[in-house]
């Protein structure tokens, strides 16, 4: 998908380097870069905003596969509380074995459920943790691991141990900006917010997953796409991963560039116009502006 840059693909002196330069199937800006090293460097987490199809998501397993490390991934609700991130015990299991005389219960460790932040702390080698969508937990759930990313180390009282990171995980926290996060949880963390790519940009991702696309034809749907987008009054704009469906079906339809071209592009409907516009009130916004634009060529 798409972090945004001209080059695409990490090299290998990059990734043995620990340095991530992008992949061959993610294009990275060289700010967007730079701030993931510069996290990496840091030893902090990166928090990563942007709208929706700017590849937050997809980043941290792209670092890394860049980097060759392991990838594990927290995808939180609003329902997660921090302390699922470190572990859970299973009382209810633990009574359910005692009833059937099960000889596993005379060890608590049986029932201790390691959550994503435990299992990252234990990689032999330095793993990539993607903690996605924080924001939509209550808003103490950033506050209540701020210990754990501090000081890389938990304590589980069920077993009096502690728990403590043999590698620094190179943590990504993506944010969609639902609610404000606390300002003692943005101090630990580099902050990057990934632009909507440009054009230029925009056909570096979609040569990635369709370098046969002829020029012409994408010339006219990047213009037609572009001019959409900027269309005011659009409650959901369409995003990266909308604009590939809308091309893989403009592809397989055999939809000529001509055919996006019109007098006026702000004010008409692309062709398989539902791949790009997800509501009804954005559809009837192009109708009206439609119908005022012939209404004035009368």
């Amino acid at each position: 998908m798409s972090g945004n840059s001209n080059s695409s693909g990490g090299s290998n002196d990059a990734a043995a380097a620990g340095r991530f330069t992008g992949t061959e199937r993610y294009v990275a800006t060289d700010d967007l870069a730079t701030a993931v090293n510069a996290a990496v460097t840091l030893g902090r987490p990166i928090l990563i905003k942007g709208e929706p199809g700017t590849g937050k998501t997809q980043l941290a397993e792209e670092i890394a596969s860049s980097m060759n490390r392991p990838f594990l991934q927290w995808h939180v609700k609003s329902t997660t509380k921090a302390q699922q991130g470190l572990y859970e015990y299973d009382a209810v299991a633990r009574l359910r074995d005692s009833q059937l005389g099960d000889e596993r219960v005379h060890d608590i460790r049986n029932y201790i459920v390691r959550g994503p932040l435990w299992e990252a702390f234990t990689q032999d080698e330095q793993p990539v943790l993607l903690i996605d969508e924080i924001d939509k937990a209550d808003i103490e759930f950033p506050n209540d691991l701020l210990r754990e990313l501090d000081r890389m180390e938990f304590y589980v009282y069920e077993t009096h141990e502690t728990v403590v990171a043999k590698h620094r995980p190179i943590i990504v926290i993506t944010s969609n900006n639902e609610k404000e996060l606390p300002d003692a949880f943005l101090r630990r963390c580099f902050f990057h917010y990934i632009r909507f790519p440009d054009k230029d940009t925009m056909a570096d991702i979609v040569a990635v997953h369709y370098p046969g696309l002829k020029k012409s034809l994408l010339a006219e749907a990047l213009e037609s796409f572009y001019r959409l987008r900027e269309v005011p009054g659009l409650k959901k704009k369409p995003s990266t991963s909308e604009l590939l469906d809308w091309l893989k079906l403009l592809v397989a339809e055999d939809i000529p560039p001509e055919a996006l071209q019109t007098d006026d592009r702000r004010k008409l409907l692309p062709p398989l116009h539902g791949a790009l516009l997800k509501n009804e009130q954005d559809i009837h916004l192009f109708e009206r502006l439609a119908f005022l634009h012939q209404r004035e060529n009368r």
